[in-house]
């Protein structure tokens, strides 16, 4: 009697979860049942509206019986989180429920920051080898080195263990201290290394020169700080090389993050227009995001590199640019997650993330389960080297003169072997092509009326 009087009460407080506006679609007796004097027949928005009170019951049942008969005693409170999780796992594959674990997890890397070390870690011969620290990290500050190998963590072995369990050891709070015991190649004995660990910054954006006049710029995720990081970027690479001839944007690989980084990114190459625009059910779900005034690399050719792994955020940059015209997109067709999901919190440490709108280009374009088509496509290659048969060329003569001109020597031995990357190679040569083209019609003759 008492369990049926309490399901019967859960029911009765999952309908008072709901829209009041529902609720009042029709009455309840105090027992949670449906009184006599309901309308005989409803029109069918209002029986749209109506509390689906026999799922509800049903609902109540099935919970009964595992509860009652599973093979192991589970928690009301795991089956009813367990409920929670089932109500968005068949929406679509993007909205969950977040326990405090995820959530956490889905913060951390939405900042990029994480308390422990500063250390790029993998695995080898069962010990945990240190493929770099990060720079003024709290590592490198303690004189650990790349290659070194961590035996034991405050003084618990290491061997075998997994890498993700290692790197979790690692991690803590900012201002806890750890001990590690190191072998390093050269020294004698293992090394005990002190470290306080401190909030660790991990940006998503790399660049660099790749040849003299062209610039690569990576897009590993889109963060809190990927905006100002890739304006920073693009600073930098105009110091390196005041007269820029062209610009990469490689987002292969890249499972999106936050829309509005995307934006920001977009919008530093971009001098007006629309970047993207969204369209949901609730009014702020309906959101357009205009691009600012100023291009900061004042129409510089860009190419963007795309693959099957750029998703989400990196379809909306990829979209923006290819419908503004600001960019060529090269690679492969990316992976079409065009929706937008809003994470809200619980206030309890945990969250859900809903799907909340679709995302389209400025013309218009919904990418959902289509993706962005590159303007030209490059599939990867497996590249394979092989002996060529050697032919005799005037430095290979004894005697020979050498080059007069010493600089285009240096600016041949500075540039970069990108032949193992097909896509990126096709990258370089499309905006070398750019740059001849534009000679081109610079150099023609005006015609004359």
């Amino acid at each position: 009697m008492y369990k049926q009087y309490f399901f019967t009460t859960l029911a009765i407080a999952l309908v008072t979860l709901l829209p009041l506006s529902t609720v009042n679609s029709e009455s309840l007796d105090s027992q949670g049942q449906p009184t006599a004097d309901k309308p005989a027949t409803q029109s069918p928005a209002a029986e749209e509206k109506r509390l689906p009170l026999r799922e509800l019951r049903l609902f109540t049942q099935v919970f009964e019986q595992i509860r009652r008969g599973y093979v192991d005693d589970v928690a009301d409170t795991e089956l009813l989180e367990n409920a929670i999780a089932g109500l968005l796992l068949e929406l679509d594959p993007h909205s969950v429920y977040l326990d405090e674990t995820d959530y956490e997890e889905l913060q951390e890397n939405a900042t990029g920051e994480y308390g422990g070390l500063g250390l790029e870690v993998g695995s080898e011969r069962g010990m945990i080898k240190v493929i770099a620290p990060i720079d003024d990290s709290p590592a490198a500050k303690a004189g650990i080195e790349a290659g070194d190998l961590i035996v034991e963590v405050d003084g618990t072995p290491v061997r075998g263990m997994a890498v993700q369990k290692a790197i979790d050891k690692l991690r803590g709070e900012k201002g806890t201290s750890i001990d590690l015991t190191v072998l390093r190649e050269g020294e004698e004995g293992p090394l005990d290394i002190t470290v306080i660990r401190d909030t660790i910054q991990l940006s998503s954006v790399r660049s660099r020169i790749i040849e003299p006049g062209y610039g690569y710029v990576r897009v590993s995720q889109f963060q809190v700080s990927s905006g100002e990081d890739f304006k920073d970027a693009l600073l930098s690479l105009r110091e390196q090389e005041p007269a820029l001839k062209g610009v990469i944007i490689d987002l292969r690989n890249n499972p999106g993050g936050l829309v509005p980084a995307s934006v920001e990114i977009a919008d530093a190459v971009l001098d007006s227009g629309t970047v993207v625009y969204t369209e949901g059910r609730l009014p702020s779900a309906n959101t357009s995001f205009e691009a600012n005034s100023g291009d900061l690399l004042q129409g510089t050719p860009i190419v963007v590199l795309i693959n099957g792994g750029s998703a989400s955020a990196s379809e909306i940059v990829a979209g923006a640019l290819q419908d503004h015209r600001r960019a060529a997109i090269i690679g492969t067709q990316s992976f079409g997650k065009g929706s937008v999901q809003t994470v809200i919190p619980l206030g309890d440490g945990r969250a859900v993330k809903l799907t909340t709108a679709r995302y389209f280009t400025p013309n218009g374009r919904s990418i959902q389960a289509e993706g962005i088509v590159p303007d030209i496509i490059v599939e990867p290659a497996e590249i394979r080297r092989y002996e060529k048969r050697k032919q005799i060329r005037e430095a290979d003569l004894e005697g020979h003169l050498e080059q007069a001109d010493s600089k285009k020597q240096k600016a041949k031995e500075s540039e970069e072997d990108v032949t193992d990357d097909n896509q990126l190679y096709e990258a370089l040569n499309v905006l070398k092509g750019f740059q001849l083209l534009g000679k081109r019609v610079l150099s023609e003759p005006e015609t004359q009326n």
